[in-house]
């Protein structure tokens, strides 16, 4: 059998195989992106089979939504603040707990305990968003009987008559849903970066330690630019978990899916939901959703540009 006949049936081999899997992909991936990019182009409801072609209409109502910009203003505050850090508390974590031991006699290695730390850091990933709904919600409890508002009672700095209601103040309730993001992701990400430093030669470490450096120097001129591949992905997937959120401010947040109080933690997946199930504005929560994915793509293109530097061989 010649070269072309052998490549043209291996060709047709793997075709075989791929025919399902892409037919699949394309009818519940591909076609519902394609689906919603239409109907962002009328005024369907979601409930009639009828609707008809409003063009440009929806789009230019978005660049007139209060509340849509607002919530896209909350969803680029935490683009910026969960992935750094979120990283960066991981990046310190799996470095204490792979190479921030130094008093052993075995040189470089981690702080003693540091197989239990991981697992209890990684404990929170094990548990659903809406477990995590229902645990922080008796930890932000508008009284005494909430955990935050019980210590700081107890120390004295909070007024036992007036405590202070974490997720109905406009000032902390970003910065509260913020904080339980972090606290369910850095645990996965601990565990990512220890297992990309375990792949690093221990000698560099103790190449370095030889040399004079601090716990610092070692990780920002040996562990980071080592690390970071995987820091570039890690940015990329928790950039995606910022632009989406609703799971966590539809359950923890007031309002109908949540974005209380007065819209102060709306974010873009609430204001579509929203429109599509409550207004019946379902074209008009289709151009939300386009809008959504052509943002989480420009913006996972330019984490990827923004952190590309060159591939450091060891």
């Amino acid at each position: 059998m010649s070269k072309v006949a052998r490549s043209r049936g291996r060709a047709g081999f793997i075709a075989g195989f791929l025919v399902v899997p892409l037919a699949l992909y394309v009818t519940f991936v591909i076609w519902p992106y394609v689906q919603t990019f239409g109907y962002s182009f009328t005024n369907w409801t979601g409930a009639s089979p009828t609707f008809d072609f409003v063009g440009l209409d929806n789009y230019r109502a978005l660049v007139q939504d209060e509340v849509f910009l607002g919530a896209i203003w909350h969803n680029l505050l935490l683009l910026v603040f969960v992935p750094a850090v979120t990283i960066l508390l991981a990046l310190f974590f799996a470095f204490m707990l792979n190479a921030g031991g130094r008093s052993g006699a075995g040189g470089v290695q981690g702080v003693a305990g540091s197989k239990f730390y991981k697992i209890v850091y990684f404990f929170p990933q094990v548990l659903s968003l809406a477990i995590l709904a229902v645990l922080f919600g008796a930890v932000y409890r508008s009284d005494e009987g909430g955990l935050l508002n019980g210590v700081l009672i107890k120390l004295g700095l909070v007024d036992a008559q007036a405590p202070v209601e974490w997720l109905n103040e406009p000032a902390f309730v970003l910065w509260c849903l913020l904080l339980v993001v972090v606290w369910h992701g850095v645990g996965f990400y601990l565990v990512l970066f220890s297992a990309a430093m375990q792949s690093v030669p221990k000698d560099i470490y103790e190449a370095a330690l030889l040399d004079g450096a601090s716990r610092a120097q070692t990780f920002f001129r040996v562990t980071l630019p080592l690390l970071w591949d995987s820091v570039q992905t890690s940015a990329v997937y928790l950039g995606i978990a910022a632009m989406d959120m609703f799971v966590l401010v539809s359950t923890m947040t007031s309002g109908q899916f949540g974005g209380g109080p007065d819209h102060h933690s709306e974010v873009m997946a609430t204001v579509l939901m929203r429109n599509f199930l409550y207004f019946g504005k379902s074209g008009y929560a289709c151009a939300m959703g386009v809008v959504m994915l052509a943002l989480t793509m420009i913006l996972s293109v330019v984490t990827l540009r923004a952190t590309r530097r060159e591939r450091i061989e060891f």
